[in-house]
C-alpha cells in the first residue's frame, strides 16, 4: 500500500517520475519498484519524500503499518488510512 500511496502523492502534486527520482536523488527504476510495491522504502527515503511533498513523516509512514484488526484501535486505524487513500485516489483521477 505504501508503492501506491506514494505514487498518488507524486501524481497530486504533478511530478513525472523521472523528475521526483531526481528530487529524491534515486534511480527512476528504484522509484518504480516503491511505487509497485517490489520495495520497501528506507526511512530515510521517506524522510526525503515528507520534505519534497510537505507532508508529515508520520503520514507517510501510516501507510506503510500493519494494524491489528482485531483491536479497536487497529480497527480506527485502518478506517483513518482507506479513508486518505480515498481521498488521494480522488484528487490523483482530478490532475
Amino acid at each position: 500500500m505504501i508503492g501506491e500511496a506514494l505514487r498518488m502523492f507524486r501524481n497530486i502534486h504533478g511530478y513525472k517520475a523521472k523528475e521526483l527520482a531526481e528530487q529524491l536523488e534515486i534511480s527512476p527504476s528504484y522509484l518504480s519498484e516503491i511505487e509497485n510495491d517490489k520495495k520497501m522504502p528506507t526511512f530515510e527515503l521517506l524522510q526525503k519524500y515528507s520534505k519534497v511533498f510537505d507532508v508529515k513523516l508520520s503520514t507517510l509512514i501510516l501507510f506503510s503499518e500493519e494494524f491489528n484488526e482485531n483491536t479497536l484501535s487497529g480497527k480506527a486505524k485502518n478506517t483513518v488510512r482507506q479513508t486518505l487513500f480515498n481521498f488521494m485516489k480522488r484528487l490523483e483521477k482530478e490532475k
